[in-house]
């Protein structure tokens, strides 16, 4: 075992035991039998180690996302995806409230994998005309909702009892982002918003639009506008 896969494995362990997920680099550095130099020289600082922490302890969570075969309905990964996310901060409260720490000043590359994971399927979801929005915000207003879900459940679970919680917000939010089910072999929800997602969804994967590369991002910028505007109640469209 290499120096610095002891010294990372010593801190997900001491991070993992931690009564409020803190550690020190000097319990880490006599964990792991090794000096202070080869802490810094293969991880910058603190905040570099904890980064990485992060990431070894969610490598298996993102593994099994990598690897997914998705189905044919993209709104079923995206429920799937919700769920599996809650699960694994109930099972690794610590880590969980590490990666989203505030003292983290750089996301970990676990935060910005896990993004590219939902973007990819709302991207799939806008293609079939199921998105109501743009994806970007689409998968600003999921990352919102489900990690608060996450760490509310980590750290007041008292509080927050109900096992329906996660499930409920999850619906509401996934009802303000996507359009409604429709009955097999119907077409989804045609309005002006969702059929603008679609068409830009459609776009930035083609490559026989017709348009030059400046005329392909305008006409994106301008079908994300339309997709991402409200109507004069406020209430999705």
């Amino acid at each position: 075992m290499s120096t610095r896969t002891r010294i990372l494995e010593v801190a997900a362990d001491l991070v993992r035991e931690s009564p409020d997920g803190d550690i020190s680099t000097r319990a880490v550095c006599e964990a792991a039998r090794v000096g202070a130099p080869a802490l810094y020289r293969h991880f910058g600082d603190k905040e570099g180690l904890l980064s990485a922490v992060v990431d070894h302890g969610f490598d298996a969570y993102l593994a099994a996302k990598r690897e997914r075969d998705d189905t044919t309905d993209p709104v079923e990964d995206l429920r799937d995806g919700w769920d599996g996310h809650v699960e694994f901060a109930l099972r690794n409260p610590n880590l969980y409230r590490l990666m989203n720490s505030p003292a983290m000043r750089t996301p970990p590359e676990a935060a910005i994998e896990w993004h590219r994971i939902l973007t990819g399927d709302l991207e799939r979801a806008a293609a079939a005309g199921r998105l109501r929005i743009a994806p970007a915000l689409a998968a600003q207003m999921i990352m919102s909702a489900n990690t608060g879900v996450a760490l509310m459940l980590v750290a007041r679970p008292a509080a927050f009892s109900d096992g329906t919680m996660s499930r409920r917000v999850r619906d509401a939010v996934h009802a303000a982002v996507l359009t409604p089910d429709t009955v097999p072999g119907e077409p989804a929800e045609a309005g002006v918003p969702s059929t603008a997602v679609r068409l830009s969804a459609l776009l930035r994967h083609s490559h026989e639009s017709g348009l030059s590369t400046a005329e392909a991002a305008l006409m994106t910028e301008w079908l994300d506008r339309v997709a991402n505007s409200l109507p004069a109640d406020g209430a999705p469209a």
